[in-house]
């Protein structure tokens, strides 16, 4: 008579191929792109709230981009006021579309930010499967800092 592996045993035993095919999966299938816009706004009364000291901070001091998947930064100024980004000055309800070429860091003037700067890093588009898979996981980690 054959002996029965217990039930609760039975579970583990496909985890470490769901793990595997989950890992394959994402190392070889392609990367999402519905759009390559990763769009930021300016919420109106933010020049007020600066002047009365409140410490506001409504874009992130680092933005990453990546090159083929999200390369192309969209500012959107909702304020009351025109903000400065680089050397392009925003009106009231204009947007600003900036297209990246090149993986690198960039240091930008920005208005919008108490400390006066942005940095926006491209990271280069992830080609092989490892690089893509990497991507992946460092961009599940960059959203669970978010949350």
């Amino acid at each position: 008579m054959p002996m029965k592996m217990p039930r609760s045993r039975l579970l583990w035993v496909p985890l470490p191929a769901v793990a595997l095919a989950m890992a394959l999966w994402a190392a070889w299938a392609p990367l999402p792109i519905a759009s390559r816009d990763q769009v930021f706004a300016i919420p109106k009364g933010t020049w007020a709230q600066r002047m009365a000291g409140d410490k506001v901070e409504i874009l992130p001091s680092e933005i990453r981009l990546t090159l083929g998947v999200k390369d192309v930064l969209v500012l959107v100024n909702h304020d009351d006021v025109p903000q400065i980004f680089g050397p392009v000055l925003m009106m009231p309800g204009q947007s600003f579309k900036l297209p990246f070429a090149v993986a690198s860091s960039y240091q930008f003037l920005c208005t919008a930010h108490a400390s006066g700067q942005m940095t926006v890093i491209v990271d280069p588009q992830p080609k092989s499967p490892w690089t893509r898979l990497w991507w992946r996981i460092g961009a599940l980690a960059r959203s669970a800092r978010r949350a």
